[in-house]
């Protein structure tokens, strides 16, 4: 005898039992974890949207060759700019001198001492006694020139021989330096000349008219 069992699924249920009560937490639990997912993707996308992402700048060859090129016209130009602004040296202005006073001495010269005549002779005709004698005159009469119109004193005061130093700043215009010059300033050296220096000059004034030229006059005996 076959028995029979038969659903109505119109049927309400009356009762809460056991398998009721877990179906319902089996449903409260997969909820709960639905709104966990939900909750930690939006989460995640919030923090990727506030992220910021650094860029990197790709440097240009072409902009840096051409920042270089402007660099190094900009360092010419200073340089320009500095040598324009370097001081320039002061020109070197040469004093024309009239010839009336080295021929007005020219004239002393040979009116005391016959310098021009001596100057002018062939002296290889005579003897050196003859020559001796000759430069002696002249040396008489030079001397007479010199003390009378000249005020003269040795630029230094060392005997000519003896060994002096030269010390930093020197003055270049009084002492002259000869042989082999290496380096800098102080230099030990040999006196070979003391130097002359002139104090005073006191040649006679001429009158108007003169003519300085004529040094020597043609003289013609009656």
């Amino acid at each position: 005898m076959e028995t029979m069992y038969q659903i109505d699924l119109s049927l309400q249920p009356t009762t809460f039992d056991l398998w009721h009560v877990c179906l319902a937490g089996t449903v409260l639990i997969l909820a709960l974890i639905l709104v966990i997912l939900l909750i930690g993707m939006v989460v995640s996308l919030t923090k990727a949207q506030k992220k910021v992402v650094p860029v990197v700048e790709i440097p240009k060859p072409e902009i840096q060759i051409v920042e270089k090129i402007i660099e190094v016209e900009v360092e010419k130009i200073v340089e320009v700019e500095k040598i324009v602004a370097a001081p320039m040296p002061e020109p070197v202005v040469l004093k024309e001198s009239t010839p009336d006073a080295a021929l007005q001495l020219l004239s002393l010269l040979q009116q005391e001492a016959r310098f021009i005549d001596f100057i002018k002779e062939d002296i290889s005709i005579y003897d050196d006694a003859e020559i001796g004698v000759a430069a002696r005159v002249v040396h008489e009469g030079c001397h007479k020139i010199i003390e009378e119109h000249f005020s003269l004193e040795s630029v230094r005061s060392e005997a000519e021989g003896s060994k002096i130093t030269l010390s930093k700043g020197f003055n270049a215009k009084r002492v002259r330096l000869t042989g082999n010059i290496v380096g800098n300033a102080p230099f030990t050296g040999v006196l070979v000349h003391k130097g002359w220096h002139v104090k005073e000059v006191k040649l006679p004034k001429l009158t108007a008219g003169h003519n300085a030229k004529i040094v020597a006059a043609a003289e013609v005996e009656l």
